[in-house]
């Protein structure tokens, strides 16, 4: 479905009956529950209700998910990778107002605007499970702004770090490793409240999907906001419990051992090339990964049914940034992957659903950015926008505007169906089948009709010019004014 302004003002009218609940009595006035689900590296073609869906993709519990809100196949996250991205969505900020490289380190600043400290600030119960990376100085810390419990969450359960073994979450293990804590390699209990807890068998995926479950029922009668931060499906892509494996017909590699295999970095690194685990194989891991995370989301739409919470609790859904190189996600027909500005690494699997959306099963075609989830929850939840947020409500989104993005010596524009694409490099490690590297365009300022080339395969630079050099003036004019203190 394409929008032009007079559909999206039709909307924005609707805007108050798209967020009422249904239910009547002591229920009409009480503002909608949020639960913000967010994936780890998923691919663009990765979610079966698509057209452009890879060929071996079934996310039943996902596509449930979509026929109750809007699938979007022009959304965008705000970066390549994953800190800045966070960064992004939960503040409503380009990140880099405060990270001009827009990267890893990007962190999060003290006082930093945040959906979660916004709608606990009205009332709301608040609680972060799974993933929390802001990157740089922020890994494994308690002490720091970016610490769920700091900036609005009143529980949390998880790690603070790009990556987490999926099995390993005991304090034994902890000890046994010689390196349980880098940014990515990270063993051992999960960061809990103010403390921490072990888990002496269990399965990430499962763990946090238990945890906001019982959040749910447990506030179940007053508002909550719950984000849901899964690193499925981010490496390591092999750790699947093993009735997935046996699915999709891939051994069951040992977990780590201390006493067998050196440091846990050393372990980790091999298998997150092509080596060890052939090509194939690694599309076979990363589905059995990937149904274990949809059946998750399936039972999270089953408790929210059995609550009686589904008619009242606003769903978003999206992927941090695009499907990376090597685990086995699936960008075509996009080109590039995660670490790179090309579109499939940063066009994202995106869902909002909204109690009594008369929308509900439509895809759209509207452009949207990650930057505009928490615009988007804040005019649902009935709470002033404040100033200086760079996304906007989603049913107010203007179709005229431009996105822009940095990653470090690279940088992009969008506006309208034109793309200006500078350095849009590929990433060191040999891709997988589901990711295109355009390799005589990877250096120096191209320019793409996504409209027309939604796979980036025709540069139109020399033949418009004129395009060009707006789409310059425009990255310049955005990066003066985010300079800005």
């Amino acid at each position: 479905m394409s929008l032009d302004r007079v559909t999206l003002v039709c909307i924005a009218a609707m805007g108050a009956m798209l967020f009422t609940p249904c239910d009547v009595g002591a229920e009409l006035h009480r503002k909608p529950n949020v639960l913000i689900i967010v994936t780890d590296d998923q691919g663009y073609a990765d979610l079966s209700a698509y057209d452009h869906s890879a060929a071996d993709i079934q996310t039943p519990n996902m596509d449930r998910l979509a026929k109750r809100g809007v699938l979007f196949t022009q959304a965008y996250s705000s970066a390549a990778v994953c800190s800045p991205a966070r960064a992004g969505w939960n503040t409503g900020q380009h990140q880099v107002r405060w990270d001009p490289r827009s990267s890893f380190a990007c962190g999060l600043p003290n006082g930093a605007p945040h959906l979660a400290a916004m709608l606990k600030k009205q009332g709301y119960d608040t609680a972060k499970f799974g993933k929390n990376d802001y990157g740089g100085k922020t890994l494994h810390r308690k002490d720091v702004y970016a610490y769920p419990l700091n900036h609005g969450y009143d529980e949390f359960l998880g790690f603070s770090a790009h990556g987490h073994d999926f099995f390993l979450l005991s304090e034994e293990i902890r000890n046994r490793t010689p390196d349980p804590r880098s940014h990515s390699a990270v063993v051992g209990p999960l960061q809990h409240n103010r403390g921490e807890k072990e888990f002496k068998d269990g399965y990430l995926t499962e763990i946090f999907t238990h945890a906001a479950i019982d959040f749910m029922q447990r506030k179940r009668d007053q508002p909550f906001y719950v984000t849901l931060s899964y690193n499925a499906v981010h490496h390591l892509i092999h750790q699947s419990p093993k009735r997935y494996l046996d699915k999709h017909g891939v051994k069951e590699i040992p977990n780590y051992d201390p006493d067998k295999d050196g440091s846990y970095a050393e372990w980790f690194n091999q298998y997150i090339t092509l080596g060890k685990i052939t090509d194939a194989e690694m599309r076979k891991y990363y589905l059995a990964n990937l149904d274990c995370l949809d059946d998750n989301i399936g039972r999270l739409l089953d408790a929210l049914d059995e609550f009686k919470l589904t008619d009242n609790t606003i769903v978003v859904f999206f992927s941090d940034n695009g499907g990376p190189p090597t685990n086995g996600a699936w960008n075509r027909p996009l080109a590039g992957s995660k670490f790179t500005l090309w579109e499939g690494g940063i066009r994202i699997p995106f869902i909002l659903s909204r109690p009594n959306d008369p929308n509900a099963g439509e895809t759209w075609d509207q452009v949207v950015s990650t930057l505009d989830v928490a615009p988007t929850i804040l005019e649902a939840t009935g709470i002033a926008l404040p100033k200086g947020l760079d996304g906007q409500p989603i049913a107010k989104s203007d179709a005229s505007r431009d996105l822009f993005w940095r990653f470090n010596k690279s940088h992009a524009v969008r506006s309208g169906d034109w793309k200006l694409l500078h350095n849009g490099g590929k990433h060191r490690r040999v891709p997988t089948s589901g990711i295109v590297n355009r390799e005589q365009y990877l250096t120096g300022t191209r320019l793409f009709n996504l409209k027309e080339d939604r796979s980036e395969s025709q540069d139109l630079a020399e033949k418009h010019p004129e395009v060009v050099g707006r789409l310059q003036r425009l990255y310049l004019e955005w990066s003066n004014e985010v300079a800005k203190k």
